[in-house]
């Protein structure tokens, strides 16, 4: 049956209705996904405030820069990096800096680089008196002595420190999901079972047996801080990646319940937005210390020409030469 005028002058009408009424639907559920990503942004963004404020912790160290760093204006800048043995096994004590790495970030050549400092090194412990391996500085001083000591030892400034205890370790790890790792020998720890060159996904009681089993590797503990930086490496690497964004409150748990630092809300945000570049390429290093026995105690010595050259090489980065 054909159509009739009428029926034939309305339906033009009718379809423009129809794709009016159509495209205002659209624009409402844009709108409305909109709003709703821009409240989870600043929901996000106000958690990532909050839990900054809480581990946010100053500390009075000795000042050997010649003026401050700003990093408003891209200045290259260092951290300390302290795992302590606390929070794990049930220990509560003062405790001492199992892990200390020192962190330099370069903008201007796009390059991180983390320098291991063996825990057993013997250095003087600044503000303590005593010549001792420099984990001790924690145990005699807490962040601050540890900070004047390494830069003593190293003769560079140290900006800013990122304190986290083992506990903190296992949390972080089970926040982002686990991590994957390859191991670069065959040992067992803690009932964990590893591979050489065999990739793991470990969960943080995995990652924390991986990372500070030391006397089954030929490498003792220039071997154990390798697998610790594997670790902060994948770890780093998982925070950042898009995957984790729907754990975000339990990293920030994780890090309010186990981490302190002198870095505060903005700085973060100037240092993502001015530093990511240098993030993606990373220099690793090891400040090497040759075994010995004083007073039937171990120490590792680094040599002077071993200072003189992770010094000259972490100067370089912080454009201090």
């Amino acid at each position: 049956m054909s159509q009739s005028r009428s029926e034939m002058r309305e339906s033009p009408r009718k379809k423009k209705r129809k794709k009016g009424k159509g495209l205002k639907i659209f624009l409402i559920i844009v709108l409305v996904l909109f709003i709703a990503l821009g409240l989870f942004i600043w929901k996000i963004y106000s958690d990532v405030a909050g839990t900054t404020e809480k581990i946010y912790k100053d500390v009075e160290t000795e000042d050997v820069r010649d003026g401050s760093v700003d990093i408003s204006k891209k200045d290259p800048f260092s951290i300390l990096l302290l795992g302590v043995d606390t929070g794990d096994l049930g220990r509560t004590e003062q405790g001492r800096s199992d892990t200390m790495m020192v962190m330099t970030v370069n903008p201007n050549t796009d390059k991180t680089t983390i320098v291991s400092i063996p825990r057993d090194t013997r250095t003087e412990i600044v503000g303590h008196g005593t010549t001792d391996k420099i984990n001790h500085a924690y145990a005699f001083g807490g962040t601050a002595m540890s900070v004047n000591t390494v830069q003593n030892m190293l003769n560079i400034p140290i900006d800013y420190y990122v304190e986290v205890n083992m506990q903190g370790l296992q949390d972080v790890v089970n926040a982002v999901g686990g991590v994957q790792v390859t191991s670069p020998l065959t040992f067992s720890s803690e009932g964990y079972n590893f591979t050489e060159g065999v990739s793991a996904s470990l969960d943080g009681k995995a990652a924390l047996a991986y990372s500070r089993m030391r006397y089954e590797d030929p490498a003792g503990d220039n071997g154990r801080q390798e697998r610790q930086r594997q670790i902060i490496q994948a770890t780093v690497e998982k925070v950042a990646s898009l995957s984790t964004i729907s754990n975000y409150q339990d990293i920030l748990g994780s890090l309010e319940n186990n981490m302190q630092t002198n870095l505060e809300f903005d700085d973060m945000v100037k240092i993502f937005n001015n530093y990511r570049s240098a993030a993606g390429n990373i220099q690793q290093e090891q400040l090497e210390a040759s075994g010995t026995t004083i007073d039937g105690i171990y120490y590792g010595i680094a040599s002077d020409e071993e200072l003189n050259r992770v010094t000259g090489l972490l100067k370089e980065q912080l454009e201090l030469n």
